[in-house]
């Protein structure tokens, strides 16, 4: 299928499940067992998201989780290199993610709720370090949060009334 008869700004999303957990909720007769999906889509040009769903059957949880997840999308700014443009630690709860820039041919160098996330928004060159809680929801949601936290220089240069070569030097 071509992307000519679809509306502008439609893109194709791909998506990776990172966890799927059997959840139980024990009720008066017994237990009641659902299953919860946390999935990543990213176009691999600068956007991504997460999103959680919960199910009686894993791919109606893994369906919603990817609604859930296009509807969470952030925007991530990326250099020359495909990485970021300058080092951020995101935060989510007890997890804490160092995103750190690289040069061209570093590769992915992350752990793997990480690894999902940066893969999924098209980053080549980037170096990661989780800090804090190991926790695989927490360490994706930090990870989206830091991507979403980076600023271009051209943003930056804006927000202080400065040119780019005065906030680069």
């Amino acid at each position: 299928m071509s992307n000519m008869n679809m509306e502008p700004g439609a893109v194709e999303l791909s998506d990776k499940v990172v966890t799927i957990k059997r959840v139980t909720k024990v009720v008066k007769g017994g237990r009641n067992m659902r299953f919860s999906a946390l999935v990543v889509v990213g176009d691999q040009n600068g956007h991504v998201g997460v999103g959680l769903g919960k199910a009686a059957e894993i791919p109606e949880a893994i369906r919603k989780g990817k609604e859930d997840a296009v509807k969470n999308m952030v925007e991530v700014a990326l250099d020359e290199n495909s990485s970021i443009t300058h080092d951020y630690v995101g935060k989510f709860g007890a997890s804490e993610v160092l995103l750190k820039n690289a040069p061209d041919g570093t590769g992915i160098i992350a752990g793997g709720p990480a690894r999902v996330v940066c893969e999924l928004a098209g980053i080549k060159n980037i170096r990661t370090k989780s800090l804090g809680s190991n926790n695989k929801q927490n360490v994706v949601l930090a990870t989206l949060n830091g991507l979403g936290k980076i600023k271009t220089p051209e943003q930056v240069a804006r927000e202080r009334g400065k040119s780019v070569e005065e906030v680069l030097a």
